[in-house]
């Protein structure tokens, strides 16, 4: 059974480890302890991890974050992997920093690579993991903080979250969406 798990970034040095790539932060810390890593190809970067029999294709797009939904209509299609076997990870400036959430559905929230995902795929029914980054800037300030730097204390925090982030992942895939939501949303 494949997975295609998909970490919203945007490629450049310029954005690394911004509050808006923490999805690709995810997955490079998923590669990382998994010992494997990403190789370029069409629409982003890739790697194969395989667990407990199941396929997990892990999704950095180079499309930039508003055309998300480029990649992952192609690595779908690709793949032949089913709408319910997609996780998206992504930034939530709803969430307090860390706050992980995981969702079945659910609108884009304003967020650009949800909503192109949306428009792209013809509809909102797919799963995503929400990482908090918090919402501590001033009005008319979102768009400087989303792509701005975590602070040193996010970033102490920052280990133990992408570990528990990591986690839900696995869930996701081996126990389904369900059990994953009831036993992850709560911490």
């Amino acid at each position: 059974m494949k997975y295609l798990i998909v970490g919203l970034g945007n490629i450049g040095e310029e954005y690394r480890e911004t509050r808006h790539n923490i999805g690709f932060m995810v997955l490079d810390a998923l590669a990382k302890a998994s010992n494997i890593v990403f190789s370029d190809g069409r629409y982003g970067a890739t790697a194969q991890l395989s667990l407990k029999g199941r396929q997990l294709i892990l999704l950095k797009p180079s499309t930039y974050m508003n055309l998300s939904g480029n990649a992952v209509r192609y690595w779908m299609q690709q793949e032949k992997i089913p709408l319910e076997n997609v996780l998206i990870v992504v930034d939530d400036l709803a969430l307090p920093f860390g706050t992980l959430r995981l969702k079945g559905k659910g609108s884009d929230a304003g967020h650009n690579g949800l909503k192109h995902i949306a428009a792209t795929l013809g509809t909102q029914n797919y799963a995503r993991l929400r990482f908090g980054i918090g919402n501590d800037f001033p009005k008319g300030g979102q768009i400087d903080f989303v792509l701005g730097h975590f602070d040193e204390e996010s970033m102490k925090q920052m280990p133990e979250r992408l570990e528990v982030a990591q986690e839900i992942i696995k869930s996701f895939c081996l126990a389904g969406l369900n059990i994953s939501m009831n036993q992850y949303n709560n911490k």
